[in-house]
């Protein structure tokens, strides 16, 4: 065959190569953006009616307090609602992170509208709990969906649920950089994905986007005052990055007691029943709200003043009981909440100023808590800005370190770097 007759073949051959390749990974690109964007505003709109209605529970409640005295039948309702509706959802979280582990079967649906229901009926009522978990479990249900109509392959169904779980952070918290890496961080302790980067961060984008064109605002924390880093300094921030580390671990350990002492109770609904009549009791010791609902006020004021010791000692201990006896809601609020307010103490001891300590508390706590640093790290710049990016990083990775690998999320597996850190701090287990 003449040499000319080969080059033409083979030019011909590269060329239907190229056009099938590009025809094919165009149909992919296209495909896959379709799936963001789905999820990326069907997800960042549920947060804005949940953000919307979450404002108007805690609104009502505030001007009606004696409302608080039916938390034990919200409780109740709750419990009745996910025994007969909800068996298979009951996990939450920690649901959603065995299925990125270990894929059985698709999310059922009914989570989304059941932690919907179920955390506005425990701030109506005056629970200690957050929105995070609300928003994650939506968003991990509604993209769980697509892998059932679109019969997506198990790596495929992966970074749709990561998808999912990003968009729902993002989109609640106003914060896509922390969202993103949240989705990625979560289910593998010491790991990320980063094959899933790309789709993570663009639907993150996507769902705050969606969120806030339904004209709903975030809360704006602000670090008024940021010193110089020096070595004092340095080791003044990974000192009180070890304390709100054990604060992680003293909620984490509290949260799951008071959860196995209520597993005790063999009929489900009754134990947030039996949680509320104890929280009805204590906030009526306490004589105010300020420990319950989201605690946002408070967060605020912590930036600007020193808080009493005890401040967050309750917080802890009140949302610990709202969500280990059964009522529904997120942890990360309200770690935002003991972690902001034990800075705010610490500036008794520490010469930092109260807000920068306020700051650090604030994503520090939830860093060991949820074993996120990376997810908490960029939260924090996101939130206060650079400025203080090297104080952030500097608290949430010694608090990660810290608080022992058994956090708020049960279900999460241990991968290759926590096994140093669990060998360094044997003394902590």
């Amino acid at each position: 065959m003449p040499v000319k007759n080969l080059i033409a073949r083979f030019l011909l051959f590269i060329n239907r190569f190229v056009k099938q390749n590009l025809s094919l990974n165009l149909t992919k690109s296209i495909r896959w953006m379709f799936f963001f964007l789905l999820i990326g505003g069907i997800v960042g709109s549920a947060s804005a009616l949940f953000l919307v209605t979450l404002n108007w529970a805690t609104n009502l409640r505030e001007h009606h307090l004696w409302m608080i005295a039916f938390l034990p039948l919200a409780g109740l309702a709750i419990g009745l609602s996910y025994h007969y509706w909800g068996k298979a959802v009951v996990k939450g979280n920690n649901l959603l992170i065995e299925e990125l582990q270990s894929p059985k079967q698709v999310i059922p649906l009914i989570m989304a509208p059941l932690i919907f229901a179920g955390t506005i009926f425990t701030h109506l009522f005056g629970g200690s709990a957050g929105r995070e978990g609300t928003a994650v479990q939506i968003g991990g249900a509604f993209a769980d969906q697509l892998t059932h109509l679109f019969k997506l392959k198990p790596s495929d169904r992966k970074i749709i649920l990561i998808c999912g779980i990003s968009a729902g952070f993002a989109s609640v918290f106003g914060t896509p950089m922390a969202g993103a890496i949240f989705g990625l961080e979560v289910f593998v302790l010491g790991s990320v994905m980063y094959s899933a980067i790309i789709p993570s961060f663009i639907t993150a984008i996507i769902a705050d986007y969606a969120c806030k064109a339904w004209g709903v605002d975030h809360t704006h924390y602000s670090i008024t005052s940021v010193p110089g880093m020096n070595f004092t300094y340095l080791l003044l921030s990974l000192g009180s990055g070890i304390i709100f580390g054990l604060a992680s671990r003293s909620f984490s350990m509290l949260n799951h007691l008071i959860s196995r002492l209520f597993s005790k109770i063999k009929y489900p609904p009754i134990r947030p029943f039996i949680g509320g009549l104890l929280l009805v009791i204590i906030i009526f010791l306490i004589g105010n709200t300020r420990y319950i609902g989201l605690g946002v006020p408070v967060i605020l004021e912590s930036f600007t003043q020193q808080e009493p010791y005890y401040t967050f000692a309750i917080k802890l201990f009140l949302t610990a009981l709202t969500l280990g006896c059964g009522f529904k809601g997120g942890e990360v609020t309200p770690l935002f909440f003991i972690g902001a307010t034990l800075g705010s103490f610490l500036s008794i001891f520490v010469p930092l100023p109260v807000g920068l300590l306020a700051g650090m508390g604030f994503v520090a706590v939830f860093s060991g808590a949820a074993n996120t640093p990376l997810a908490c790290i960029f939260m924090g710049i996101e939130l206060f800005g650079m400025e203080s990016a090297i104080y952030i990083a500097l608290a949430c990775i010694a608090a990660y370190l810290f608080s022992g690998h058994a956090g708020i999320y049960q279900s999460q597996a241990i991968g290759h770097f926590q096994k140093f850190r669990i060998k360094k701090h044997q003394f902590l287990e």
